[in-house]
């Protein structure tokens, strides 16, 4: 982990940063100024001389870089990156439950948890930063960009470790709830215990053979026509758990552009929400032992009889 940045968060984003490698002995550095190390790792549209010129990049003690300078090894380079545009998400955070150590929000649909690839800003953590001036507001676990429902969050770094453990101790119950076909011949409850693995570059995640990793309880709680509603209890926490597990019994989630098969959809196309809400979170608080129960207002959309195919 890198030492505390010498620069302010800005518009609730982080700076970034990059640590120079250390020499090999008996090899000349790749690089013969930090201009040079600067210009090798940082993606071509990136304005490194005209960031250099305005003092953006800074070193530990916050002294701009000139970039003039000898390469040094082991140095540290602080920088906002320039953000690109983004397509607004057109729906609001709710603040379900905040104190002194956590803040319990309803995320809605297509705003992901943390800034991560094209979505930065336009992300809860971002937002929450800015509306509620917390600048060390980080998430104690994370949802889905398509998944809505309860997320928590920490206020502090002091209070960050104890409330994470518990979602890496499986000491958090966590029910979803989500919209699929209905399949007859399926026994309900029915649980799901494989092995998920998503590799780098690939949007899917896939089962494959191996040790098992993850774990689902589904369960019927309502029927219509063609399509029902189903909680699911995950006891593990993968990548696409709950969207995999369900395509993978023919039962893909409604709207979901991603199982069994991958669909174009536009970064600013926000009229079909998968329909899949994490609707309650439960826990007991690793600081002052009292019980927390937090429960989602999102609704699930049915689809209409002739989304569904059924006869009108």
């Amino acid at each position: 982990m890198p030492p505390r940045s010498p620069l302010p968060q800005r518009d609730g984003l982080d700076a970034a940063w990059l640590r120079t490698p250390d020499n090999v002995r008996g090899v000349e550095p790749r690089w013969t100024t930090m201009l040079d190390f600067l210009l090798d790792r940082l993606p071509a549209g990136v304005p490194v001389a005209d960031l250099l010129a305005s003092g953006a990049f800074v070193d530990q003690r916050g002294r701009p870089w000139a970039g003039s300078e000898h390469y040094r090894p082991n140095a540290f380079v602080w920088f906002h990156r320039p953000l690109r545009p983004e397509p607004v998400v057109p729906f609001d955070v709710h603040v379900l439950y905040a104190d002194e150590r956590i803040v319990v929000v309803d995320k809605p649909h297509f705003l992901a948890t943390t800034p991560r690839g094209v979505h930065v800003r336009e992300t809860a953590l971002v937002r929450l930063r800015e509306q509620l001036e917390l600048p060390d507001l980080a998430p104690a676990h994370r949802l889905d960009r398509l998944t809505a429902g309860v997320l928590l969050l920490t206020t502090t770094r002091q209070h960050r470790a104890g409330y994470a453990t518990l979602f890496q101790n499986r000491q958090v119950s966590k029910t979803y709830e989500a919209l699929a076909p209905f399949e007859p011949a399926l026994p309900l409850p029915h649980r799901v215990i494989n092995r998920i693995e998503k590799r780098r570059g690939s949007l899917q995640a896939e089962v494959v053979s191996g040790d098992a990793n993850a774990e689902t309880l589904i369960e019927l709680v309502e029927r219509r026509g063609r399509h029902a509603r189903y909680r699911l209890t995950p006891s593990t926490g993968r990548t696409h758990q709950l969207r995999v597990h369900l395509a993978t019994l023919g039962l893909p989630i409604v709207g979901d552009p991603l199982y069994p098969s991958v669909l174009d959809v536009a970064a600013d196309d926000f009229t079909a929400p998968l329909q899949l809400i994490a609707r309650r979170l439960s826990f007991c608080d690793p600081i002052d032992q009292t019980l927390r129960d937090y429960t989602s207002s999102f609704e699930l959309s049915w689809p209409t009889a002739e989304q569904a195919g059924e006869p009108q």
